[in-house]
């Protein structure tokens, strides 16, 4: 299916509604101006396996891009508006994106961005940006109807590569491939929610997120109103349930846990019996989070792993997670093997790093080191996202530990390394090392431990030091929250830095000599 689709036999019927603003698109606007945005890539000289990037927040002008490429054939980038300009500029670079088009809120960073990155090709959605041509007037004199060469594209979204800078994870793109393909997610949205073109859909979370952007265009493919929070907040989520009849989400935890933070007699005066379904992933849900949330919504509460790599997926429903809590799921997108670190399959209920079988490896753009590591050693058919688990009888995956300890707060991935080769740079800096510690609303936090120069004492005055250097240096979702200070952090002889060692003193375990 496609919007494409609905646009014909329901035009009226809204597509995408802005839980802020109340701004409406119907299937048939969505439908004409993905269209004439497409004619424009083409215009603007982007051919079938091209890329584009989209450095905005959320906006109905975002789904209208993402179609447009779409059905243009293209890879389209979507890139956290959370980013600095030089962050910025090594995905446009790093992607060979052609295009780079920003929301005017974004304009100074994408400005800035663009220029070191010596992007020509620049456009703007919901206001002007000095040098960016706007794309509703540019498009505006297109067609309506589909360019000549319509072909699925597809999105190449971002994650962590082996140095710490951020990979792009780019699938294969089949030529000629028709835009109403079915797809995974297509599937699964129809057999485990019941999605239909009735059903309504609430999106809360950043539309650059694989999740959210993903989970979207899946509704919209199938006909169904999806209702765009312009940010998160967790009454105003309740509201627009309560408001909408809303039958579908997708959430991360941590809005579980800010929602149920709310006031007993806030939270509980928004009617939310309409909810039938709301599927949550990105970070482990603590089990007691997730007890209380089915307590209250009722056994619609849905999980599933899988990475934006898309190589495998466990799923499970309310039901079986009671009867086995703390579970992830059982694969419905390829086997799962846990294996051992010489890559033999290891008996049930041992841990060991999980793999997928059946599926297409992790393409990562760049980077065929961190391809090659994603590979079972002794089954190279076999593919991991680095994550640990065990399985049990049934055949349940429970997730013990996270690739190269990656932090997650409030559903957002955060890797250490590119912290860390900021800081490492201070010059009052001799070692440091990023991890996440506890933290009560997000799951987990950013922090540094530091190892000062020689003749440098640790201080107040240093840590709010060293944090600005961050701020200067990176997005903020990046830097730390905190900074503790070590007199020599556990490296080994061959430099190997022992993290373990460094993480278990912030989550139970002791001999900490933190200062």
């Amino acid at each position: 299916m496609h919007p494409s689709h609905h646009a014909r036999t329901s035009p009226d019927r809204p597509a995408i509604i802005m839980a802020g603003s109340g701004e409406t698109i119907s299937f048939r606007q969505l439908d004409e101006r993905s269209n004439q945005i497409a004619h424009a890539l083409r215009a603007a000289g982007c051919q079938p396996g091209d890329t584009i990037a989209i450095f905005a927040e959320n906006s109905p002008r975002y789904f209208e891009i993402c179609w447009g490429a779409q059905r243009a054939g293209l890879y389209y980038v979507c890139i956290s508006s959370r980013l600095t300009a030089p962050e910025v500029k090594y995905i446009i670079e790093d992607s060979g994106s052609k295009l780079l088009i920003t929301g005017a809120n974004k304009g100074a960073v994408a400005k800035e961005a663009a220029a070191a990155a010596g992007t020509k090709d620049l456009w703007s959605i919901d206001g002007e940006v000095e040098g960016f041509k706007p794309l509703e007037a540019l498009a505006a004199p297109f067609p309506t109807t589909p360019i000549a060469d319509e072909m699925a594209g597809t999105d190449m979204l971002y994650s962590s590569g082996t140095t710490g800078r951020p990979k792009g994870i780019r699938p294969p793109l089949e030529r000629g491939l028709p835009i109403d393909a079915d797809n995974i997610l297509v599937q699964i949205a129809r057999a485990m929610s019941g999605a239909s073109p009735e059903s309504v859909y609430l999106s809360p979370a950043p539309l650059y997120h694989a999740a959210p952007l993903r989970w979207c265009m899946t509704f919209t493919r199938i006909g169904s109103t999806v209702i765009v929070m312009e940010k998160f907040d967790p009454e105003e989520f309740l509201k627009a349930v309560e408001k909408y009849k809303v039958t579908h989400t997708q959430v991360v935890p941590t809005m579980f846990v800010k929602m149920l933070k709310l006031p007993e007699d806030v939270r509980m005066k928004y009617d939310v019996s309409s909810m039938t379904f709301a599927i949550h992933a990105a970070a482990p849900c603590p089990v007691p989070v997730k007890e209380q949330m089915i307590a209250w919504w009722g056994p619609v509460i849905d999980e599933y792993y899988a990475g934006s790599e898309g190589n495998g997926m466990t799923y499970v429903k309310s039901p079986d997670w009671l009867t086995h809590k703390g579970t992830v799921g059982r694969p419905i997108h390829g086997q799962v093997h846990i294996c051992d670190e010489e890559g033999n399959e290891l008996p049930i209920g041992e841990e060991g790093q999980v793999y997928f079988s059946g599926t297409v490896p992790p393409n990562y753009h760049n980077d065929p080191e961190k391809n090659k590591a994603a590979l079972n050693p002794i089954h190279p058919d076999w593919s991991s996202l680095g994550d640990v688990g065990k399985l049990d009888a049934d055949g349940f995956l429970y997730l013990t530990d996270r690739k190269s300890f990656m932090i997650i707060s409030g559903g957002v991935n955060i890797y250490p390394q590119e912290t860390e080769n900021v800081l490492i740079t201070h010059p009052k800096v001799a070692d440091v090392a990023v991890i996440g510690v506890p933290d009560e609303d997000f799951g987990e936090a950013v922090k540094a431990v530091v190892q000062p120069m020689p003749g440098i004492a640790h201080s107040e005055e240093l840590a709010a030091e060293l944090m600005a250097f961050c701020q200067a240096n990176l997005s903020k979702l990046k830097c730390p929250k905190s900074i503790d200070f070590d007199p020599e952090l556990p490296r080994h002889a061959t430099g190997k830095l022992y993290k373990r060692l460094i993480r278990d003193r912030y989550w139970g375990n002791k001999n900490s000599r933190i200062v």
